[in-house]
């Protein structure tokens, strides 16, 4: 299996993950996407079976591991298999949602580090190459020995942002761990920048103590790679009510929105939550928590092509 120069026809398959990203994806290519049958038998066992011949190809594969993580990375993983035992040229496995990669360190004793323990499966399932967008943590990419292009979802987060005109307006990293995110999106969007002092008290449970910056009378835009829970969320968004701020947004790639997080945006004092499609979100869902999502089909799309023309991806975010 070649890494690098490869020759053959461009072939994109998709998981049950998020099929609507993939199909988009090939309308943006101008491709048809690959017929697979990716199922699971009634004891539950993942099933893929590649229904076109693929020998010599250029294959990506899309497969957020958003929920339920283990089943999508599952899946994902014996697609790889195929793929390889098919004499696919390269398999680059298309990431927009890493899962596992908040277990990126050791932070207590006697725990594992499960985002290299996923880069370690992913490698030795079939993957030549991985294409990720917004990694919790950027060091993830030293845990593979393959290739990793790294996207960024801020140019479609900052254009939406851009168009708003928004005024007096300051970005928020909702912790010191986001500084650097926020930092490029002030740049970008001329704004200031305020940081959220947080601390996590028992059971992992955030705290917000106090804003760094000045907020007081600005449409603050809250900035992060993801919302889970919406816990920091809330705690951000109450802190920076308190130290005045006039109107509150919120930008996050990763919608992933567990439990109680669409009831907890719904009722929170925003004035409105952007994400993207990098995970599957209901129209139903996003309506309830008046939530915007934003398509990175385009953007991966090209990334892709990029990939598969062996030209910059780099260049994208320059």
């Amino acid at each position: 299996m070649t890494a690098e120069g490869v020759d053959g026809d461009l072939k994109i398959f998709t998981g049950n993950a998020h099929p609507a990203l993939a199909r988009e994806i090939c309308d943006q290519l101008g491709v048809t996407l690959g017929a697979a049958d990716v199922r699971r038998f009634a004891d539950g066992e993942a099933y893929c079976h590649i229904q076109e011949n693929i020998r010599g190809t250029d294959v990506f594969v899309i497969q957020p591991t958003c929920p339920p993580v283990d089943s999508n990375l599952l899946e994902l993983l014996v697609m790889l298999d195929a793929f390889k035992r098919s004499s696919a040229a390269r398999v680059t496995a298309v990431l927009p949602y890493y899962g596992y990669a908040r277990q990126d360190r050791k932070d207590k004793p006697r725990v594992p580090i499960t985002a290299k323990l996923v880069a370690d499966l992913l490698t030795a399932a079939g993957a030549s190459r991985i294409l990720a967008m917004d990694l919790h943590a950027p060091a993830i990419q030293g845990f593979f020995d393959i290739p990793v292009d790294h996207l960024f979802a801020a140019p479609v987060l900052i254009e939406h942002v851009a168009r708003m005109e928004l005024k007096n307006l300051v970005v928020v990293a909702p912790d010191a761990g986001g500084v650097e995110r926020a930092r490029a999106y002030a740049k970008r969007l001329d704004a200031s920048l305020a940081i959220i002092d947080k601390r996590r008290g028992e059971k992992n449970e955030p705290q917000v103590m106090h804003v760094i910056g000045e907020v007081e009378k600005k449409t603050c835009l809250i900035v992060d790679d993801m919302v889970d829970t919406a816990g920091t969320l809330v705690g951000t968004v109450q802190a920076l009510t308190k130290s005045g701020a006039t109107a509150i947004y919120g930008c996050f790639t990763h919608a992933v929105l567990s439990g109680p997080a669409i009831e907890r945006i719904r009722k929170m004092e925003m004035s409105q939550t952007v994400v993207t499609n990098s995970i599957p979100l209901e129209a139903a869902r996003a309506k309830a928590g008046r939530v915007t999502v934003l398509s990175v089909a385009g953007l991966l799309s090209e990334a892709i092509r990029r990939i598969h023309t062996n030209s910059s991806v780099s260049s994208l975010f320059v």
